[in-house]
């Protein structure tokens, strides 16, 4: 078992041997791109200042968000705590793409919105509104659809702080304000990093959202290079160029606290004081407005385009719902044996951990990088063709892509196994692979069913590397949702949108039951 381990795990990750091709095997090819120079000129600029806006501003919006409702949560009672607490990763269930289309469509010129301003001010247009087409609009958006990451990881972090530090912070003075700043804050700063590079991880991976309000970012400009220009090895540049902004979230933290120190006590008593009056009304209205823009607005949007479309069901749905289900499922399952093998080889072999850290290093790649960097690989051996005629390609982004979630969930399961077990079970005459099979995966058939429920539903909602990678007439519903947005169908996109915030809502509402039970 032991022996294929290596191979294997260097097998997934032949995608970035394919974005460096082109500089081991560069022929005339690197030097004839006459794209790359073009971009360099005009666009490449641009392509960077976006991006870095954009980053600083969701940072911005995610970390306000998420950290002001898990401090909120975490620190006190008010009504409707209890539901706010699971409610507001409900978020989480909605894809990007699918909030921007719905964001702009509520607050365009002719959205409802404004119409109901411009009826009730008796004007013909409303200057002073902003454009939601436009760079802030996807900042506005991408903040509220993501703040759950921080939200989640903050939340614990603020629960495993001791209620001591407040009550300290006011012996020597400080107003619970200060407290939070000074004390409970910096101690919970890994967390909130940690929630805020998966969300910005999140927006430099997305393509759909980012094109839809019209910002030009390192995904639309590899999108244009690839499909527009058909030239390879300007979009392997710009992939590695969107590659370097996911290393550098990574290496600046590591840098700013590469001499600081994070110590957590153990577990002392919440802090849970009781709000009333205006303190009560403001937290409250500070978290429901939050869950409003977040999930209620949008999920009561996509209800009216629905009934607005009627009961006329396009008849390519079934086609487009049956490829979704068949993908996912199957990455699902692969996924997840993938994930047994590794996590129980490690077990098995612990100088071997170093293959699992690495396995994770996919997650970050954005799908456009990883579709790209596939890309590259099949055309060094004249093999992109096949791509086109079989779904085993796209199945495998996914699986680069997604199999460190189940990597995660299974070796956390296996965790609590104790090694006893597995002594008695040799004792009784077990080999290795049927102390698996019998002792193993019985125990770990939450963990599994919770693994390949995550892979399921990232996969029903990926867009950039289904659209670079699917076969010919292989359409998901991320991919009708698109192409119905681009082509300003937003009532069509109703159901396919609709479906895939359905699927999303399970793993959605196993933490949000998880969450309530704690």
């Amino acid at each position: 078992m032991n022996r294929i381990v290596v191979p294997l795990a260097l097998l997934l990750f032949l995608p970035l041997f394919g974005l460096a091709a082109p500089f081991l095997f560069p022929g005339n090819e690197l030097l004839a791109s006459g794209t790359l120079s073009h971009l360099w000129n005009f666009v490449l600029g641009g392509y960077i200042a976006s991006t870095l806006v954009l980053i600083l501003g969701v940072g911005m919006g995610v970390f306000i968000l998420g950290v002001g409702n898990a401090w909120i949560i975490a620190s006190y009672d008010f009504p409707g705590k209890k539901i706010f607490e699971w409610a507001l990763i409900l978020p989480l269930a909605v894809p990007t793409y699918v909030m921007a289309y719905l964001f702009v469509d509520l607050l365009q010129f002719s959205g409802p919105i404004q119409s109901t301003i411009r009826a009730v001010l008796g004007m013909d247009s409303l200057w002073f509104f902003p454009d939601p087409r436009s760079l802030s609009g996807a900042i506005w958006s991408f903040s509220f659809c993501l703040f759950p990451y921080v939200y989640l990881i903050t939340r614990t972090a603020f629960l495993e702080r001791s209620g001591r530090l407040i009550e300290v912070s006011e012996t020597l003075g400080y107003s619970p304000l200060q407290g939070f700043m000074k004390l409970v804050l910096p101690m919970a700063r890994p967390a909130i990093f940690a929630g805020m590079a998966l969300a910005l991880m999140e927006v430099l991976a997305d393509f759909g959202a980012v094109s839809y309000f019209g910002v030009q970012t390192f995904a639309t400009g590899i999108f244009k290079a690839w499909l527009s220009f058909g030239d390879r090895v300007a979009a392997v540049q710009l992939a590695l160029g969107l590659l370097s902004f996911v290393l550098l979230i990574f290496f600046i933290e590591q840098s700013s606290r590469s001499k600081l120190r994070y110590a957590s006590s153990s577990r002392g008593k919440p802090l849970a004081k009781t709000l009333k009056g205006n303190k009560a009304f403001f937290a409250f209205a500070f978290c429901g407005a939050t869950l409003l823009c977040g999930f209620l607005i949008p999920a009561f949007a996509l209800l009216q385009l629905l009934f607005k479309q009627g009961l006329t069901i396009d008849i390519r749905y079934l086609d487009w719902l049956g490829n979704s289900l068949s993908v996912s499922m199957l990455t699902a399952v692969i996924s997840v044996t993938l994930a047994v093998f590794f996590a129980y080889s490690v077990r098995l072999n612990p100088r071997l951990s170093w293959v699992n850290r690495l396995l994770g290093f996919g997650y970050a790649l954005p799908g456009a990088v990883l579709a790209i960097g596939i890309l590259s690989f099949l055309e060094i051996f004249h093999l992109a063709w096949w791509m086109s005629a079989s779904m085993l390609v796209l199945v495998y982004a996914y699986l680069v892509r997604f199999l460190s979630s189940s990597l995660q969930s299974v070796e956390a399961g296996l965790a609590r196994i104790t090694p006893s077990m597995d002594a008695s079970a040799a004792l009784l005459g077990l080999s290795k692979v049927q102390i698996l099979k019998r002792v193993h995966v019985p125990l770990l058939k939450r963990s599994l069913i919770t693994a390949g429920l995550f892979v399921f539903v990232d996969v029903m909602k990926e867009l950039p590397a289904t659209l670079l990678l699917r076969p010919f007439n292989f359409d998901t519903l991320a991919v009708a949702t698109y192409q119905l947005a681009a082509d300003e169908r937003l009532a069509e996109l109703a159901l396919p949108s609709l479906t895939i915030v359905l699927v999303g809502l399970f793993p959605v509402l196993v933490l949000s039951r998880v969450i309530s039970k704690s």
